[in-house]
C-alpha cells in the first residue's frame, strides 16, 4: 500500500514546512481549513481571525477603534478575517509564472470616515505590497482587487447601523518554496486592516496557529 506522503512533491511538503515555521502576533488565530480543490493539483489554506482582548496597548485605528468602543465587557472582539491559500502545481503555470502561487483575502469594517475615503483602495494594496517588503518575502506577478462594501439594514433590522467593509483580494508567486516571510507579512498586513498598532521594535511575536479538523 503506498503512503500518501510518497504522492505529494518535495517542493510541496517543504512549503509546508516552512508555513509552519511562521511566527504570527498574538492577536491572530490561525487554523488549517479545507483548501479548494480544483485551483491546483496541491493547496493548503489557512483561515485567521484578528481578535482584540481587552485593553490593547498602543493606539487603535478603524475596526479596531470602533470595535473596542462598542465593547462592554471582557469577550474577545473580532476585528478582521482573512484566508491564505497555497497552491501547488508541479507542471508549472503559464499565468503564475512559477510552481506555486499564494491566494489570500482578507475583510475588515471600517469606520464611516474610513471607508468613504477614495483612495482607500490603493492604501489597501499599499499594506500589501509594504508588508512583503518589510519581511524580504521575494513575488513576482502580483495583482488583486479592493471592494468597498456598503451593508445597510431594513424592516426587523432597521435599527442596525450601516456599516462599510473593506475586502481585500490577492494572489502572487512566491520567488522560492520558501513561504515563512510570505505568511508572516500577510498575518502582519491581516493585523493593520483590523487597525491595530505595530508592534514594538524588538518585540518578537510566538506562532499562534493550529492545525483544523479535516
Amino acid at each position: 500500500m503506498v503512503n500518501a506522503l510518497d504522492q505529494v512533491p518535495a517542493d510541496f511538503l517543504f512549503a509546508l514546512g516552512t508555513l509552519r515555521q511562521a511566527r504570527t502576533r498574538s492577536e491572530l488565530r490561525l487554523e488549517e481549513i479545507p483548501a479548494p480543490a480544483r485551483l491546483a493539483p496541491f493547496a493548503v489554506a489557512l483561515g485567521a481571525e484578528v481578535v482584540a482582548p481587552g485593553e490593547p496597548s498602543g493606539a487603535v485605528h478603524g475596526p479596531a477603534a470602533a470595535a473596542l468602543a462598542r465593547a462592554s465587557g471582557s469577550d474577545d472582539v473580532e476585528l478582521a478575517t482573512g484566508r491564505f491559500i497555497l497552491l501547488h502545481d508541479p507542471d508549472g503555470s503559464a499565468v503564475w509564472e512559477g510552481e506555486f502561487r499564494v491566494v489570500t483575502y482578507i475583510r475588515a469594517q471600517l469606520e464611516p470616515e474610513m471607508g468613504n475615503d477614495e483612495m482607500l483602495g490603493s492604501v489597501a494594496w499599499t499594506w500589501l505590497v509594504e508588508a512583503l517588503q518589510n519581511h524580504a518575502a521575494p513575488y513576482r506577478s502580483a495583482g488583486g482587487t479592493a471592494t468597498r462594501v456598503l451593508s445597510e439594514s431594513f424592516g426587523t433590522l432597521s435599527d442596525r447601523p450601516d456599516s462599510i467593509d473593506i475586502e481585500l483580494r490577492a494572489s502572487w508567486t512566491p520567488a522560492t518554496p520558501d513561504i515563512t516571510s510570505h505568511l508572516e507579512a500577510w498575518s502582519d498586513m491581516v493585523c493593520t486592516f483590523a487597525g491595530l498598532p505595530p508592534l514594538p521594535e524588538g518585540v518578537t511575536p510566538l506562532a499562534r496557529w493550529r492545525r483544523g479538523q479535516a
